[in-house]
């Protein structure tokens, strides 16, 4: 059994075909499978089409959004609701090619816990592509955990690593630092990643910097250790300089000293006190958010065939007794496993 969670925002005309896809892919391998779809408040008319998928199939699930939460979230939704033994993350704009998940699941059934997609290259901005390469090596080399290079969301997680991943506690999450944080046996799989089919990119160069700086920020502490180096160097430096500007006065009394010093090094420290306040206030807005305890998304609606939960009790019901169900079935094959 495996799950598909396709976090969708802007994808209104990619969502039949990645669904088309998707099918094909797991009817090839000959699985038991579900298609997760969760929109993410996308401004299109993205519910009308996934609203027409679940009548027409009844291994798509269709999650709505009260507004947009953001992707990290979003795959938290769907991944509650998925059942299968395996669940694979994938972006809804076709970037993260589904004929891909063939070789995630013979990984995995090879003993793998963790298939991740392995971006080996990106068509279209060579400068995106360079800066999105060297991210990851800065990422991995400040990092607090091994990071692996060059790996989005896209990947292939098996249950038990589902599980771990939805019992951590923190709001602010960065799925792919997360999902090295947990461990367990992961390999990549290099892929071409394509540029996006429909539409534009919602990333913008301002997005994906702030994107850069979560990361960091949420798996290393290396930039606070910088400044405190910076600091004593610094220091050091200031130190040395005074005795410098003494001895001259000595040397030269004659000759006006001060202010060319005092106005540098009142920017330069000024620049730096300002750095280092910007710094600290990261690391604090991100327990602030932390402290605040506000759930990390809302659920409008879940569609299932021809039926709509939409009040709060019966979603909660929804995602309960497929957890109860699901947790039966798999209880059933080990005992059936362990009597063969």
């Amino acid at each position: 059994m495996l799950s598909a969670v396709i976090t969708c925002y802007k994808d209104e005309q990619a969502i039949p075909l990645m669904h088309a896809r998707l099918t094909t892919v797991f009817t090839s391998l000959g699985v038991g499978y579900e298609i997760i779809f969760v929109n993410d408040g996308s401004p299109d008319d993205a519910a009308s089409v996934l609203k027409a998928l679940t009548l027409q199939d009844d291994h798509v699930i269709a999650i709505e959004h009260s507004r947009n939460f953001g992707s990290q979230n979003a795959f938290v939704s769907g991944m509650q609701v998925a059942a299968g033994d395996a669940v694979i993350l994938l972006d809804g704009d076709l970037q993260d090619p589904p004929e891909l998940i063939a070789e995630f699941y013979a990984k995995w059934r090879e003993g793998n816990d963790v298939v991740y997609g392995r971006r080996a290259r990106r068509e279209g901005s060579a400068l995106l592509a360079l800066c999105c390469r060297a991210f990851y090596r800065v990422f991995r080399g400040i990092s607090s955990v091994p990071m692996p290079l060059d790996a989005g969301d896209f990947a292939l997680m098996d249950r038990r690593v589902v599980s771990e991943l939805l019992a951590l506690p923190e709001a602010d999450q960065f799925l792919r630092g997360l999902r090295a944080w947990v461990g367990f046996k992961q390999v990549g799989v290099d892929y071409v990643r394509p540029e996006r089919r429909f539409g534009r990119s919602t990333h913008s160069f301002l997005a994906n910097l702030w994107w850069a700086k979560k990361g960091i920020i949420s798996f290393s502490f290396a930039p606070i250790e910088l400044l405190g180096y910076v600091a004593a160097a610094l220091t050091s430096l200031a130190f040395l300089a005074g005795i410098y500007q003494a001895v001259d006065i000595v040397r030269h009394p004659e000759l006006p000293h001060g202010i060319s010093t005092i106005i540098v090094l009142i920017a330069f420290f000024g620049s730096l006190n300002l750095l280092a306040i910007a710094l600290l206030g990261e690391y604090l807005i991100k327990i602030f958010d932390e402290t605040k305890r506000r759930p990390k998304f809302i659920r409008k609606a879940i569609r299932h065939g021809d039926r709509l939960f939409s009040a709060a009790p019966e979603i909660e019901e929804f995602i309960r007794l497929r957890s109860q169900t699901e947790s039966s079935r798999r209880a059933s094959e080990k005992r059936s496993f362990g009597g063969q």
